[in-house]
């Protein structure tokens, strides 16, 4: 597991508010937080430190958070910060644009100017949901005059490489239990190429990205394609390729040149081949014939599934199967 977990449950009652704002105050600039329900608090956040990264998936009850000009003179960490919104809504002030942010909305601030992020109107108790990272301005490799005219923004998490960054943060959060801390660099290495394409996209700056950056943000828009077609039997190298409008040898460049080295055949399979570990110990699932687990997730049937799964694992299905609620994790 990575990161460090905060559940206001854990905390005494008349503590929690007071808690969290000082948690907010640590995890992002300093900001003058208030709430409605500061007598009955609740706030979930999980805390990762990725390098120069901080990513921090939370939920909490309504609040304001507000950043003036005296707090940014007491401290300025020189920091971008984004926020990917996934359950209520948000209103923001900032940099001269005032908009109200949807689920799978995402906005960027700047610590240096004055920012002021609210509750709608009648929002009553609905908890917030959504996922924050901050990241140092100079990690940005868009020009400063170039990156103020993303802030404030109402920006689509539902598209292009914006839907490709919602993911990587999301399925951060869904695996942080099972990431180590050895994981941590490389995803924030990952993290901050997503960030540069995306901001580019966004400016239509992309020629101006360094070549390994845009080579990674390429290889995590393939593999992003892979997991979602993985039960399609005909994803195959070419098929990727063409997608993506890239030459097979090109694809195949982008993953010689990841630390694993691992092919791109190989990764699918291994890919299809966890997925379908994973149904054979789900005990939802236990009536479900291995052949269809298999067609599932785009592998072959009958002895070739076994062949492959027995190669991968050292056991056949069946038997995983019947071993699955005693190992399995």
């Amino acid at each position: 597991m990575i990161g460090t977990v905060f559940r206001s449950e854990d905390v005494p009652a008349e503590d929690r508010f007071e808690y969290w704002r000082e948690l907010m105050d640590r995890t992002i600039a300093p900001s003058d937080i208030s709430s409605e329900y500061a007598a009955d608090f609740w706030a979930e956040q999980r805390l990762l430190k990725l390098g120069p990264v901080t990513v921090w998936p939370a939920s909490f009850l309504p609040m304001r958070f507000r950043r003036n000009a005296k707090l940014i003179r007491q401290s300025d960490p020189e920091e971008h910060h984004l926020t990917l919104l996934l359950g209520g809504s948000l209103g923001l002030d900032h940099a001269g644009r005032t908009d109200l942010y949807q689920p799978r909305d995402l906005w960027v601030t700047d610590t240096s100017r004055p920012y002021d992020v609210r509750p709608p109107d009648g929002a009553g108790r609905r908890a917030v949901a959504g996922v924050g990272v901050e990241f140092p301005k100079a990690l940005l490799p868009v020009p400063p005059d170039r990156a103020r005219e993303l802030l404030g923004r109402r920006l689509s998490g539902q598209e292009g490489t914006g839907a490709l960054l919602s993911g990587f943060l999301t399925g951060l959060h869904q695996e942080s239990d099972s990431l180590q801390p050895s994981d941590a660099p490389r995803l924030g290495r990952v993290l901050l190429d997503l960030l540069a394409a995306w901001s580019a996209q966004v400016l239509d700056t992309e020629a101006g990205l360094p070549p390994e950056t845009r080579h990674r943000a390429m290889t995590e828009r393939i593999r992003a394609f892979v997991r979602q077609n993985l039960h399609d039997p005909e994803l195959t190298p070419p098929v990727i390729a063409a997608a993506h409008h890239i030459s097979l040898s090109y694809l195949h460049r982008l993953f010689q040149e990841e630390k694993s080295g691992e092919t791109v055949a190989a990764w699918i399979r291994a890919q299809r081949l966890e997925g379908a570990r994973r149904d054979l110990s789900d005990p939802a699932l236990h009536g479900t014939p291995i052949h269809a687990v298999a067609a599932r997730w785009g592998l072959p049937r009958g002895s070739g599934f076994t062949r492959v799964f027995r190669t991968a694992y050292g056991i056949s299905p069946k038997e995983y199967r019947f071993q699955a609620p005693a190992t399995a994790e």
